[in-house]
């Protein structure tokens, strides 16, 4: 894989060399396939014949790799929404819902949805009584954030398409907000050659104001008190601690932390 320089340069120095190396020999890996199970429609019962050949993701109780990718589309079980084909490190708002999300039903908004996977998730940890908004400002993906909600099944659940700005007339609504933002891509390097190809310095900027404002956009929108999952795929501190340390700045935010364990 042809990285571009400005992003080695960068993240070698963020990185030191040594972990640099690690990211870049992973990089050029094979990627891993994992799945998280629908557990109200595919119990445990009826799958433990074959999970002893699959290895269950440490931070998500559902997920698990598998051994290779398989033809999902040829299976019936996935069109019936018993699983979704989800990366693993997705899976970890697994973490954040079930440490900071109290046993009461609350109202949480996924701002930036489509396709689905992070919502499907969040209405399968959420507590009974739960509603789950799921949004996608695109409208041919939010057909899709719909269609794969259909298939999973909860009903608890409502789909919108709509500008995150429009949320803010929704004024100290919700006790959940995850924002999934649109980033500058470096952790789909590996899966998609097009994000090596679009990756730029200059759009990282375009990328780390874009999300600015999108918090912007829905912090009144969040009870006090409320829970903000920031998200999202890349790796440069611009995108991610320095806009971990503006939201905490700007609104006078509390960091939050956990670990990786079930």
């Amino acid at each position: 894989m042809k990285l571009p320089s400005s992003f080695t340069d960068y993240t070698r120095a963020l990185l030191g060399v040594e972990e640099y190396e690690k990211l870049a020999a992973a990089l050029e890996g094979e990627q891993p396939v994992s799945i998280r199970l629908n557990e109200d429609k595919l119990p445990e019962s009826s799958f433990s014949l074959f999970r002893s050949s699959f290895r269950h993701v440490p931070w998500s109780t559902a997920g698990y790799y598998l051994d290779k990718r398989l033809t999902f589309t040829f299976d019936p079980l996935f069109h019936a929404g018993c699983y979704y084909v989800q990366e693993a490190s997705s899976m970890f708002v697994e973490q954040a819902l079930r440490r900071y999300v109290g046993e009461g039903p609350v109202v949480m908004l996924d701002l930036c949805a489509a396709p689905g996977g992070k919502s499907t998730h969040a209405r399968s940890v959420l507590p009974a009584g739960s509603l789950l908004v799921a949004n996608e400002v695109i409208r041919n993906r939010s057909q899709i954030l719909a269609e794969n909600l259909t298939k999973w099944g909860h009903p608890d659940v409502v789909v919108t398409n709509n500008d995150p700005a429009d949320f803010s007339a929704l004024l100290s609504f919700f006790d959940v907000i995850l924002t999934d933002v649109p980033c500058s891509g470096e952790g789909m390097f590996r899966k998609d050659p097009v994000a090596v190809e679009e990756w730029s310095p200059e759009n990282v900027e375009i990328c780390w104001q874009r999300q600015r404002r999108i918090i912007a956009d829905i912090w009144d929108a969040l009870k006090p008190g409320g829970i903000l999952i920031y998200s999202t795929c890349t790796f440069n501190t611009k995108e991610d601690e320095e806009n971990a340390r503006w939201i905490q700045q700007e609104y006078g935010a509390c960091l939050l932390y956990t670990s990786p364990s079930p």
